[in-house]
């Protein structure tokens, strides 16, 4: 294990040299952090942390872009209601830029995703609708488009609109060329939920850096994409139906049961190398060994991002430099299997501590 040793009155801080006019400001530039303990001998592995936006995903970027997109092509009205189908990450980025700017949220969530979630859009202001868990991700979509068409609602529709991989063109690809501008980088591996990450970085790095290649990644149990199976869709293109090959899955975030059409893109135009499938448990291994070992939390879909990258890394060139994306932080999974291993009250290890000394009670 390597130990990163630092003198311990060496760190300062010198504030960023500005100041910020809102919240929304502060989206993007999220470091891309060395991965020091766990990589294989040989091999320089980073991931892109994403948990650093406000919002704490990746999906603030997204967020961000719809909202003024729209205000700035007029189809958002001053004071007008936003509407979205969302998991939970796009929805809480929603919610946030909803708040700064002073428009009204409603999202609808399949009642499956994680609890803490749905909370978090309600803190910011949201109103949450459940939709039923057997109905999947075209059940909250095709509510959302209800609510939509019967109330005048804004439409956010991260799954089709085009401001969502723009942004990711504009932004997250930019970053990654910046942070690695005269540096090797050889692969970025990346899932998907709406697509918008890895057609947005196709866009941009498929001619920036040819060499590099990109990795897309989805469930062993839910491989849409690999199945070769197309999606059926609306005249809007949205989904018609839920595609043939997914089955519910352990990664939150990932892979709703049908191909976005922002996706398509990116199956159309092969802005990825290779498709590998990763399984819910390793992804939940990685994250926690990211955490344990690195300090670094994220969610299940950043450890199966990770997990992915670490298959690779097991057999890349000495000397290759690997991304991973890690799309939130982990704290939007404390009701879900990835902390079910965690006591909550002391375990006996840390009772041995305890008592290793007479003063005070524990509990």
């Amino acid at each position: 294990m390597n130990v990163i040793e630092t003198p311990a009155s060496s760190r300062t801080t010198d504030g960023l040299g500005r100041l910020y006019d809102s919240v929304l400001d502060t989206i993007g530039n999220t470091p891309s952090i060395r991965i020091n303990n766990l990589a294989p001998d040989g091999v320089t592995m980073y991931v892109k942390a994403e948990a650093f936006n406000p919002g704490a995903s990746v999906k603030d970027r997204l967020a961000v872009s719809i909202i003024e997109e729209a205000e700035r092509d007029g189809s958002l009205k001053p004071g007008q209601t936003v509407i979205e189908a969302t998991s939970g990450n796009t929805g809480i980025g929603l919610a946030m830029v909803c708040a700064a700017k002073g428009y009204p949220l409603v999202v609808t969530m399949a009642e499956s995703f994680s609890v803490e979630r749905r909370q978090l859009m309600r803190m910011l202001g949201a109103k949450v609708i459940l939709t039923p868990r057997e109905l999947g991700g075209t059940g909250m979509y095709m509510k959302a488009r209800e609510l939509a068409d019967a109330h005048g609602w804004f439409w956010a529709g991260q799954f089709e609109t085009p401001a969502n991989a723009k942004i990711h063109a504009n932004t997250t690809a930019r970053e990654i060329l910046a942070d690695f501008s005269g540096h090797r980088l050889d692969a970025v591996v990346t899932g998907y939920g709406t697509g918008g990450t890895v057609t947005g970085l196709g866009r941009v790095l498929r001619e920036a850096r040819p060499d590099l290649k990109i990795v897309l990644s989805e469930p062993a149990n839910a491989q849409l994409v690999g199945s070769g199976v197309p999606q059926e869709r609306t005249e809007a293109g949205g989904p018609a139906s839920g595609h043939p090959a997914f089955e519910p899955h352990p990664i939150q975030g990932w892979t709703p049961n049908f191909i976005p059409l922002v996706l398509q893109e990116a199956i159309d135009e092969g802005f990825y190398d290779d498709l590998i499938p990763v399984a819910g448990p390793d992804g939940m291994k990685w994250a926690r060994d990211l955490a344990a070992k690195e300090g670094i939390l994220t969610g299940v879909s950043g450890g199966s991002t990770f997990a992915v990258a670490m298959e690779i890394a097991k057999t890349a060139e000495p000397g290759s430099v690997i991304l991973a994306m890690l799309p939130d932080t982990g704290e939007r999974y404390l009701s879900t299997p990835l902390f079910e291993h965690l006591p909550t009250k002391m375990s006996d290890e840390e009772m041995e501590i305890a008592d290793s000394t007479p003063g005070y009670r524990t509990a």
